[in-house]
């Protein structure tokens, strides 16, 4: 329920902020009224904390929440001139992921699309089998904003309640994902590599204590059950091209003024961007047994002969061998190339959370009972200064 105290001052400034119109001034005093949703909106915006959304005292329904969401993250970077940003890679995985999980239950597949301008986004979108996209257009939700979207969210997910909300564990999944769970009042679980359904619950499974153990979590109790999901751990399946999705436009009334942000300039690296290996399809990895920098050069030109990125072990990292940028694993980027080299690397459990989804894994270190060597595919055991200038010359030569 809403509760506005007599400490009110009628300054009616949470009346634009309720997405839904929901709140009125009667007698110089905001009262709520039935289209409330119980979002938080009017909260965010009152300036001496006299509206308070007491959620503690609600009993759910479980049974009323049906259907797994997932939120579509788009490249909060400056597109091409006369193209449109596009639908991040992650938000396909999820969307194949979640088509088997509310499949499971019985239940309907929805994205979740706040941008600017629809344009052919649903239809992207219908390709990985999902039912409905809940679609909010405005000028101000054009590039990524926590409080503007995380508002959108918690209105959106009042009013239909959802089952499960999935989000990409990326920087936008990860800083939405928490403001929306702590306004809901539910709990969430960062950055899973495993969801399922057990006993009408989503079972997320996650790494723990430095990723030496793996936890599966339940919330039975709330809803809906949140979740992010790192890049490249769940299989993308084919698009079917035929799959036909239904488009639900909601017209939330979005302020400007919900924002506590203002964006003066925005700048892009294209350095970085450049060096992103989360998308690579081959990767050739160094990790402490390259050395120095001279070895990592060895690698480059390794990889450019196979078309390859530069990654490089959190060890290797902190040695000032390679940028953060370039890291793989749990507290790096999580990776699922065609190809991955892993050289030099003793394969510690951190480092193969970040790779062992790759297709194919070869590693090429000098002692033979390296952790790496139970997850790949081909083992080669030698010192990788002699293995790596040998194999680049051979592959100039077939060239």
């Amino acid at each position: 329920m809403i509760d506005i105290k007599d400490s009110c001052i009628g300054c009616a400034k949470c009346i634009p902020a309720c997405p839904f119109g929901a709140l009125e001034m009667k007698n110089k005093k905001a009262v709520v009224n039935e289209k409330c949703t119980l979002c938080g909106a009017c909260v965010e915006v009152c300036p001496v904390n006299a509206i308070e959304v007491k959620r503690k005292e609600v009993v759910r329904d479980l049974s009323a929440y049906k259907g797994v969401w997932v939120f579509v993250e788009l490249e909060n970077e400056k597109p091409k001139a006369d193209s449109a940003k596009k639908i991040r890679k992650v938000t396909f995985e999820l969307l194949s992921q979640g088509r088997k999980l509310a499949d499971e239950l019985g239940e309907e597949l929805c994205a979740v699309l706040l941008c600017n301008e629809t344009g052919n986004y649903p239809q992207e979108l219908a390709k990985y089998k999902v039912d409905k996209v809940y679609a909010t257009e405005n000028l101000l939700l054009a590039n990524y904003d926590t409080d503007i979207f995380s508002i959108c969210m918690c209105a959106l997910i009042s009013k239909y309640k959802p089952s499960i909300v999935l989000y990409p564990s990326t920087y936008i999944g990860r800083d939405l994902a928490p403001k929306v769970a702590s306004e809901l009042f539910v709990g969430l679980t960062a950055d899973c590599t495993g969801l399922s359904i057990k006993e009408g619950n989503l079972l997320q499974t996650r790494p723990a204590f430095g990723g030496n153990i793996m936890a599966d979590i339940l919330s039975p109790n709330a809803r809906p059950q949140m979740a992010t999901v790192r890049p490249n751990v769940m299989k993308m399946e084919e698009p079917d091209e035929n799959f036909q999705t239904q488009v639900i436009k909601e017209d939330l009334h979005i302020d400007e003024n919900m924002s506590r942000v203002k964006v003066l300039e925005r700048k892009f690296d294209k350095t970085h961007a450049s060096e992103n290996i989360a998308n690579a399809k081959i990767i050739v990895s160094g990790g402490r047994g390259i050395k120095d920098k001279k070895g990592f050069k060895m690698l480059q030109e390794l990889a450019e002969q196979l078309g390859a990125s530069v990654g490089a072990s959190r060890v290797a990292v902190d040695m000032g061998l390679k940028p953060k940028s370039n890291q793989v694993g749990q507290s790096g980027t999580t990776v699922s190339p065609k190809l991955y080299i892993a050289c030099g690397i003793s394969g510690a459990v951190q480092h193969i959370v970040g790779m062992d989804n790759s297709d194919i894994i070869i590693a090429i270190n000098k002692d033979a009972n390296a952790p790496i060597f139970n997850v790949c595919k081909f083992a080669l055991v030698g010192d990788v200064h002699q293995v790596i200038p040998k194999l680049t010359d051979s592959l100039k030569k077939v060239k």
